[in-house]
Parts: C-alpha cells; structure tokens; sequence
C-alpha cells in the first residue's frame, strides 16, 4: 500500500522481491508500505508471496476485508513492533486464568469431559514449558504460582514480532494460553485446539440446542484461529 492505503486498484503487476532483512511486495515496481508508511519487510518469501496473491487478487476497489495476511504482516510491523513489551504481557497474562485450569463441579459428564480433554494440557504444560498450573473447581481466579508465570511469560517472549502477531489471536480465540503456545509449538493442530476449547460449549448446546447468535461469534472466532495458524505457519516456511 505505497502511501497508505487506495480505494481503488492503481497498479497492474505484483512482484515478490528480496531485500535486506527479508522480502517484500512490489506494485508496478512499487514497494508496498503499511498503515503507518513503514516498509513491509516480510521474513519470508512464503509470508511475501501470500501477501502478494491478495493484492493480486483485488478487483478495481481495494477491499481490506479480503486482505487477512497483508492485515496481520501489518499488525506485527506496526502494532506489535512499537509495543512488543506490553504485547508480550497482555498474552502471558492468560497463564493467570487458562481456560484449561477452571474446571465445572457438575454435572458429571461435563467434570469427565473437561478432565480427559484438559488434563493432558496440563501435563504438557508441566512438562514442556515447565509451568505447572493449579486448577479450581468454579469461576473464582485461582492464584498461579510465580515461577510458572514466569516460564510462561518466558516462552511468549520467545516469539518474534510476527508470532507474537499469530499468537495473540491462537490464545485470545481459546482463551487459553497453554492451547495456544500447544499450536504455536507444533503440539496441536488448531483444528484440535478449537474444538478443546469449545467442550463446555459443545456439552450446553447438546443439553439445550443451537443458538444463531452464538453459533456466528464461535464460526468467526474459529475462521480467526485458523488464519493466526496459517498467518504463523507462513512466518517459518
């Protein structure tokens, strides 16, 4: 989007080009900038020539709704890169109160189900991120102990701008950061993660029927999973 972006289609050739520190996309011969006019520097050509099929793809009017890479590569360049450091906190903060961790005191199948789809999490949690977590029976915070929050907060850090992008949605659209570090890490696939995410949800609606309303929401919040799976999937190609 050299000089922010158009409302309508200037440009008839997309190019994918290397440069120092990566890639990027060239619009007749024009390098694309983000919202903030800084250079799109992507971190591979996998990540680049996706960006560049949606700009390729683009009818005569500029339609960002159908642009999710180009969206996220600007996040992460823009948002995410001006405040890594408060990005990197508000997603260790799930780690204090996971999905996985409040658990139901009835009725019965459901305490069944939590158990046999959460519990392995927690041991993979335990064991790979060397973060033991403590679960409670309710809705009340349960405390988490220090060193845990710190290995977890450790292991965001890890990831670079663009996880970091990736990330924020795969833990935000389960609301559990042990899933989510699971999908970032090669644990899980998010299709999985989706779907260990949903279990109290699935369990009410087999209780009680299907809800429109609440059947949209959950439908866009997967298509939001599954992007920020593919949108980190292409960071590492």
């Amino acid at each position: 989007m050299s000089g922010g972006w158009t409302a309508r289609r200037f440009w008839t050739g997309v190019a994918v080009v290397p440069v120092a520190g990566g890639f990027t996309v060239e619009l007749d011969g024009r390098r694309v900038r983000t919202p903030a006019k800084a250079p799109l520097i992507l971190p591979t050509a996998a990540l680049a020539h996706a960006v560049a099929a949606e700009w390729d793809a683009q009818g005569a009017t500029v339609d960002p709704r159908t642009m999710p890479v180009t969206r996220s590569a600007n996040a992460a360049l823009d948002k995410v890169g001006a405040q890594r450091d408060e990005v990197i906190a508000l997603i260790a903060a799930y780690g204090g109160s996971d999905l996985i961790c409040y658990r139901a005191a009835s009725p019965v199948e459901l305490v069944g189900l939590q158990a046999a789809a959460w519990d392995p999490w927690l041991d993979w949690a335990r064991d790979m991120l060397a973060a033991p977590l403590v679960t409670t029976v309710g809705v009340m915070p349960v405390a988490q102990a220090p060193l845990t929050l710190a290995q977890m907060h450790r292991a965001v850090a890890a990831f670079d701008d663009f996880g970091l992008t990736a990330l924020h949605d795969l833990v935000g659209m389960t609301g559990s950061l042990v899933l989510g570090l699971a999908v970032a890490q090669g644990a899980i696939d998010a299709g999985t993660a989706w779907a260990l995410s949903r279990v109290d949800d699935i369990w009410q609606r087999e209780q009680w029927g299907a809800d429109e309303d609440a059947d949209a929401l959950a439908a866009a919040k997967e298509a939001d999973l599954n992007h920020a799976a593919r949108f980190l999937a292409l960071t590492r190609l």
